[in-house]
């Protein structure tokens, strides 16, 4: 989120719709920022994205040093998972403005995470780490991936703290990201 002049794709590297956030866009107001410049949008753009609880297992969640936000990166420790929430509707118009948004220090990745039915919390609580869903429903999904794991600290990033403290900075429209909308 610090270089917004990355060289990225502009679609999909799949035919997905589908992304995966665990940081500061699981907050609905916080995608539509990036996505609309509008933290609410009308319910006719709202309504075309669903927000579901899910699991990204074999990565953890960390917070970058010096910043708001987390990256995640591989983890092959037996339990390692990230949960997050699979937002659908992801436009290629919506992947640009994603794209950009994370900028250099992301990859983004298309990966397979697992539906967490049990909870399907919309709001983005926290949930503990390492839990695994009660049923096994999985989608394809993009994700943005941290490249620099020696930047992360080894504390986890806490969404709650986030919502709290943060998140009204984050989802204002006059909080752009600079180039092309």
């Amino acid at each position: 989120m610090a270089d917004n002049n990355a060289e990225k794709a502009t679609a999909p590297s799949d035919d997905t719709s589908f992304g995966f956030f665990y940081g500061t866009l699981m907050a609905p107001e916080v995608f539509f920022t990036v996505c609309y410049r509008n933290g609410r949008p009308p319910a006719a753009i709202a309504n075309g994205h669903v927000f579901r609880s899910a699991v990204l297992p074999g990565f953890t969640r960390h917070r970058v040093q010096n910043q708001e936000y987390p990256g995640i990166i591989e983890d092959d420790t037996p339990g390692a998972c990230v949960r997050g929430m699979l937002v659908s509707g992801v436009t290629d118009g919506n992947q640009h403005h994603l794209d950009y948004f994370e900028g250099s220090e992301y990859e983004r990745r298309t990966v397979e995470v697992v539906l967490d039915s049990a909870s399907d919390d919309e709001s983005g609580s926290k949930v503990t780490e390492g839990s695994a869903p009660t049923k096994k429903e999985t989608a394809k999904a993009q994700v943005y991936v941290f490249k620099y794991p020696n930047m992360l600290e080894r504390r986890e990033w806490d969404f709650d703290e986030f919502r709290r403290e943060k998140m009204h900075k984050w989802a204002r429209a006059e909080y752009t990201f600079e180039g092309p909308f």
